[in-house]
């Protein structure tokens, strides 16, 4: 039997890839609750990102701070008929927002060219719906990187953590087995999708929705503040199973070697 060598990334989108600190979903969850006089934080908006919108929505009212302002604000408990009500709200304003926070993140391109190059394979995956995922890979296509294969939640039986969307890139990119493939994500979920994935599941920290800022934001941190807020990211990649995290896009070759090494060794995810 040959040996195992990484032939394929699966990378996530927003906060990943493009939309540097993942902004776009979270104000589109915000305005579509306070919309129905429910006033949630851009905290309570990250919580749950990197699943399907629409389960996204669910888990935000099924935290116990949220579920207390919706019954204060709303008179009772939600129920699945709101879910569908915010969604539909939340639809138009995330395709909005994604074609606003457009800009891919520094060196993707570059990225993706240098891996190729070693004969590897790069797909996308997302949370997104439809018609946001949509925009995404338009814009991405623009500035310079197009994947493989991408895939969207909306195209699978049930969306992250569950791991469908990585075996729909396995299966159109004919890349197994799993040990041969790392998804990279921005997110807790992203963490979660790898590893129910059986695949290596690494963790951006700089442009991640866990860090939450803009480039400008984050560059204002003084180097203590940096550092205390990747400390914490890495402890929450940790604890959901990341095999890997890596500060930014641009390391990910590097990792690639040395998670090559690491499989030339015996070392299985």
């Amino acid at each position: 039997m040959p040996p195992i060598e990484i032939k394929l990334v699966v990378l996530d989108w927003a906060g990943t890839t493009i939309d540097y600190g993942c902004l776009a979903p979270t104000g589109a969850f915000v305005e579509s609750f306070a919309a129905k006089g429910v006033n949630v934080t851009l905290a309570e908006a990250r919580g749950p990102m990197g699943l399907h919108k629409k389960d996204h929505i669910r888990a935000m009212l099924r935290t116990e701070i949220v579920g207390d302002k919706w019954r204060a604000a709303v008179g009772r408990d939600w129920a699945e008929s709101d879910v569908e009500e915010l969604y539909r709200s939340v639809t138009p304003l995330q395709v909005a927002a994604a074609e606003k926070y457009r800009a891919l993140i520094a060196d993707v391109p570059a990225v993706a060219s240098e891996l190729r190059a070693k004969g590897l394979k790069v797909a996308a995956s997302t949370g997104y719906f439809h018609e946001a995922a949509a925009v995404v890979l338009a814009a991405a296509k623009h500035q310079g990187f197009e994947p493989d294969f991408n895939i969207c939640a909306d195209d699978v039986p049930a969306g992250r953590p569950a791991p469908w969307m990585i075996f729909r890139c396995m299966e159109s990119l004919n890349v197994y087995p799993p040990a041969a493939v790392v998804k990279v994500g921005d997110t807790v979920i992203d963490i979660e999708d790898g590893r129910n994935a059986g695949c290596w599941s690494v963790g951006v920290i700089d442009s991640s929705n866990e860090m939450g800022l803009s480039e400008a934001e984050l560059k204002a941190l003084t180097a203590a503040e940096l550092e205390a807020r990747r400390r914490d990211i890495i402890a929450r990649y940790q604890k959901a199973g990341a095999h890997a995290v890596i500060h930014a896009i641009a390391d990910l070759p590097a990792l690639i070697g040395a998670i090559n090494t690491r499989l030339s060794r015996g070392e299985r995810p």
